[in-house]
């Protein structure tokens, strides 16, 4: 009854979250934070005995739902939660209460059992513990339904202070009612759906598990819409019928659990109710019971037939084993066509595949290069303005460097340029004056020096004559 996989997988999940259950002091009020799953935020009264203890189950560092637990009969007697949506279950995660145990113990956290193995004093003699359902035929059946409740609602209810012993065929016979009466008859008749307070609870018997655990008699259920119009109803399971399901009013109910218990703050109405919504409601549960009896009546119908079928089912072996082997090579045959087919197929696909693969490239190539030139052009072109425009920019420089340095010219050089041309045509009489005394000048120079080299040259000859003559004398 025990998933295996449990133990493997818990104890990381625990690290990545809060999970606390918290034990209830005797000075606080109800169920301290948890007293928000009741009806006027009261809890039940009558239940006083000094083996009951009050848990606040929390998940995530916030309240899921309120438990009062029987250290004696090591079972829940009731659970209180609110109806808020139903899911599907997850994983299961099963936890136990160190505190229950060992008050003194400094745990605040529902762990699991293998985790405090030696650390907790007395372990188990308060409570339930997973050893106690193993080998038992006995399910933990939850008080609080998982499907009732979705995310961290429902991975609150995994734990051991909220499970009694049932069959499996019990346990899930129970939730399944659960299920479809509060889905069906409870909620739709409610006209605040968040105010419908539900109290699942278990009669304890004589019977124990491993002479630990009580096995339930009875269990019920207990519903308020504290709404306007609002009502109350119950509805117990015999553990001895299965497939009963009585529906009765809530006080009837506390007539059958401990004296003098009160399950709901003014009776949620009962005195006040309306017959007909009354009437709605109770019609509603007996459909979902009659189904649930005819489901069983087919049940019991297909177990009686279910010989004559075992009998026809050996007669007929032989020649179903030959049929299934016609029909296993048939089905080979087939497979080998489809199979040899889907080659083929596969090998036309791959080179079609294949050629518009290529002819894809080459589109794509065509296109870019083809692009590529477009967007090449207005490039070029623009390229060619700015060149234009760099020219025409630079000869615009030249012409103002040209006007810079003519106009950087100074005034008086300019005068003395412009008149030149008067001072060199009026020197041009002077000019030739000058030239032509030079040359009359220099041909008076010609003629005195020649006159003068003749007349050195008639002095030097009479000398000469003179002297030559004197020497001939001598």
């Amino acid at each position: 009854q025990l998933p295996e996989r449990w133990e493997e997988n818990a104890f990381p999940r625990l690290l990545c979250s809060t999970w606390l259950g918290r034990v209830v002091g005797e000075d606080e009020t109800g169920f301290a934070e948890c007293n928000v799953f009741f009806s006027g935020q009261i809890p039940p009264e009558g239940f006083t005995e000094p083996f009951h203890v009050k848990i606040c189950q929390q998940y995530n560092k916030e309240p899921r739902f309120a438990t009062l637990y029987s250290t004696k009969d090591k079972i829940p007697l009731y659970s209180a939660f609110k109806y808020a949506k139903t899911a599907q279950n997850e994983e299961e995660d099963w936890l136990v209460e160190p505190q229950i145990d060992d008050p003194e113990n400094d745990l605040q956290e529902m762990v699991h059992e293998a985790d405090i193995v030696g650390s907790v004093a007395n372990l188990g003699a308060n409570q339930a513990l997973t050893s106690d359902y193993v080998g038992s035929g006995y399910e933990r059946g939850l008080l609080n339904p998982s499907l009732l409740n979705e995310k961290d609602f429902q991975m609150a209810t995994y734990t051991l202070t909220n499970a009694v012993p049932l069959s499996p065929s019990l346990s899930k016979s129970w939730h399944r009612d659960i299920r479809r009466v509060v889905e069906q008859a409870l909620v739709p008749h409610c006209s605040k759906k968040d105010h419908l307070y539900l109290l699942v609870g278990a009669i304890p018997s004589n019977i124990q598990v491993n002479g630990k655990v009580s096995v339930p008699e009875t269990l019920w259920l207990a519903a308020c819409c504290d709404a306007p119009e609002g009502w109350s109803l119950a509805l117990v399971k015999k553990m001895k019928d299965e497939n009963s399901l009585a529906d009765l009013a809530v006080g009837e109910l506390e007539k059958q659990l401990l004296a003098g218990v009160r399950l709901f703050k003014g009776n949620c109405g009962e005195d006040n109710q309306r017959q007909e919504k009354m009437e709605a409601i109770v019609q509603a549960v007996t459909q979902i019971r009659s189904k649930e009896q005819a489901g069983t009546s087919d049940s019991q119908e297909a177990k009686d037939n279910g010989l004559v079928r075992k009998v026809a089912g050996i007669i007929a072996t032989p020649f179903i084993k030959l049929l299934e082997l016609l029909i296993y090579v048939f089905v080979e045959l087939v497979k080998f066509m489809f199979h040899f087919l889907w080659l083929v197929i596969k090998r036309v696909v791959s080179t079609l595949l294949d050629g518009v693969y290529s002819l894809w490239n080459g589109v794509v190539f065509y296109l870019t290069e083809i692009s590529m030139v477009l967007i090449s052009i207005p490039c070029d072109v623009g390229k060619v303005i700015i060149n234009i425009l760099q020219g025409f920019l630079e000869n615009i420089q030249d012409v103002a460097i040209f006007t810079y340095k003519i106009l950087s010219i100074p005034m008086g050089f300019v005068l003395h340029l412009a008149a030149f041309p008067y001072y060199s045509i009026c020197a041009i009489p002077s000019v030739l004056k000058d030239i032509a005394t030079g040359i009359g000048g220099t041909f008076s120079l010609v003629i005195d020096a020649t006159a003068t080299l003749l007349h050195d040259l008639c002095t030097g000859s009479e000398l000469y004559k003179t002297t030559f003559l004197s020497g001939r004398r001598w």
